[in-house]
Order: C-alpha cells, then sequence, then structure tokens
C-alpha cells in the first residue's frame, strides 16, 4: 500500500483505525468515570476519620484531593474530546473521499489541550459535581466547628 492510495470504508485497515479510536476515546470516558468514584471514596473516608477525631479542621485536607482529582477529571476530559476530534477528522476525510492510507495508524490527539482543558472546566461534567464536594465538605467543616456537641465527661 502506498502513501498516497486512497481508502474506503470498507477497508479493514479503516476499520481497524477506527476501532483503535474508539477504544481510546472510551477508556478516557472511564478514566474520567473512576476519577470521580476515588474522589468520592477518599474524601467520605477522610471525613470519616475526621469525624473519629473531632478535629473538624482536618476535613479542609480533603480539599486536597479534591483539587488533584479536579485537574485529572478535566485532563482526562479534554484528552476524549481531543481524540473525538481526531475521530471526527478521519471520519470526514473518509466520507468526502480524502482518506489516504498516510492518515491510518495516526492516534494522536487533535486541538491544543490547553485550550480543551480550559473548555472541560465548564462541562457539566466537572462543574458542578467538584462544586458540591467542596460546599458538602464545607458543610461538615462548619456543623463540626459550630454545632457540633461537645463530647461528654463521663457518667
Amino acid at each position: 500500500m502506498t502513501g498516497n492510495q486512497s481508502l474506503d470504508i470498507k477497508s479493514s485497515a479503516v476499520q481497524h483505525h477506527l476501532t483503535l479510536l474508539q477504544g481510546i476515546i472510551q477508556r478516557m470516558a472511564e478514566n474520567s468515570r473512576s476519577c470521580k468514584l476515588w474522589c468520592i471514596t477518599i474524601v467520605a473516608a477522610v471525613l470519616v476519620l475526621v469525624a473519629r477525631t473531632e478535629q473538624p479542621n482536618y476535613a479542609l485536607i480533603t480539599l486536597l484531593p479534591a483539587a488533584l482529582f479536579l485537574i485529572l477529571d478535566t485532563y482526562y476530559l479534554a484528552l476524549e474530546r481531543a481524540f473525538r476530534n481526531s475521530y471526527n477528522a478521519f471520519v470526514g476525510k473518509l466520507h468526502s473521499g480524502d482518506l489516504q492510507s498516510d492518515d491510518l495508524y495516526k492516534l494522536a490527539p487533535t486541538g491544543s489541550i490547553y485550550r480543551l482543558f480550559l473548555a472541560c472546566l465548564k462541562s457539566f461534567s466537572i462543574w458542578p459535581f467538584y462544586p458540591a464536594l467542596v460546599i458538602m465538605v464545607g458543610v461538615v467543616w462548619a456543623v463540626m466547628k459550630f454545632w457540633a456537641i461537645p463530647p461528654s465527661g463521663g457518667g
């Protein structure tokens, strides 16, 4: 196969390329989901430990993993969008008849990751989740700090 040979949709190489891109996109979506799952798990575990120690200020420690998972989750979402851009560009070339064999197996993300990252911060899968988590931590901290019943002194 030469570098300038035109390809069609029935080509097994084209189908395999599309399958590879779909697999990458699926993994990025799964990584994003895992970030949320691990974030909730870690924050909940730390809050349980904080409640046992009766040190409300320790609840603020949970903001660190929340911030780290926010960044990681947004990065995975940006990568997912970049690979969707690659997928859409490949399919666009395929349908217009401009697809060449040189286009196969170029599995690089398309677009500026930095710009996609900033755009993904506004995504519905990011902005309601992490601020709600921070608000929840703040409520737990405030309840423990200001409304907690002091421990009883024996009895």
